[in-house]
């Protein structure tokens, strides 16, 4: 987390928060495009999680570098010649929850893993984080639904939407910019459901203000000035943030 303060990839107050969201044990959902440094940030957030935590990873390739000394890594395999002996992300998700897992890192969802990680974060497993390929965090939700679908659940929209945002607290948007900078761009909280559609409000974002002319971007990092629903849940647990970081602005 230095080195993104360093390389103004994140402000100070953005990385408290997310200190203290992972140390608290809210659902975490990193979105991004393609090398916009999801990964990375996973790791970073990953490193808060206390020692004494068990960790269960689900990876594609074994990318995340966990430092605690109770990590079980779990990989996928694809299918040989014959197309036998293929483990899915799905399986594995399932497995892990008999594992006794304190949280579940899952390295990227994609299909319909989607379903049985809700479930987990559903059920009594907080802390979990995660990535997925979205441009804005509620495109991120909207992709989870699609999950869903191709799991071929037959769920009512309202339903599964009401699933998706009692299961998810915080989406991190993460973004590759032209000047070849990643940047955590946002951090929205997930409220709840109004109607049919989920709440969200933005706790902080990189105000963009325009381009150099050397090509790099210029902007700020800003604090919304609202108050995330998780601010007394996270005081209880000891995680004092004072109010004053949600009003910061930053150049």
């Amino acid at each position: 987390m230095d080195n993104l303060l360093e390389f103004d990839s994140v402000s100070e107050p953005m990385a408290r928060f997310i200190e203290a969201a992972v140390k608290g044990e809210l659902n975490i959902l990193i979105s991004g495009g393609t090398g916009s440094g999801k990964t990375t940030t996973l790791n970073i957030c990953s490193g808060f999680i206390p020692a004494e935590d068990r960790i269960i990873t689900i990876e594609d390739s074994a990318e995340l570098q966990l430092q605690q000394p109770h990590v079980v890594r779990l990989e996928t395999r694809p299918a040989n010649l014959e197309g036998k002996g293929e483990i899915t992300q799905r399986e594995l998700v399932k497995n892990s929850l008999r594992m006794r897992p304190d949280r579940i890192v899952l390295g990227e969802v994609r299909g319909s893993e989607a379903v049985d990680m809700l479930a987990a974060m559903n059920t009594g497993h907080d802390g979990s984080l995660a990535t997925i390929h979205a441009n804005t965090p509620r495109d991120a939700l909207s992709r989870v639904e699609n999950m869903f679908s191709m799991a071929g659940w037959n769920i009512s929209t309202k339903n599964l939407r009401a699933q998706i945002s009692s299961a998810i607290h915080l989406v991190v948007q993460m973004e590759r910019q032209e000047d070849g900078r990643r940047r955590m761009v946002s951090i929205t909280e997930i409220n709840g459901m109004e109607g049919e559609v989920i709440t969200m409000s933005e706790l902080f974002k990189f105000q963009r203000v325009g381009v150099d002319q050397d090509g790099n971007v210029q902007g700020f990092f800003t604090a919304s000035g609202v108050i995330p629903q998780c601010h007394d849940a996270l005081s209880k647990r000891g995680l004092h943030l004072p109010y004053e970081l949600f009003n910061q602005t930053q150049g």
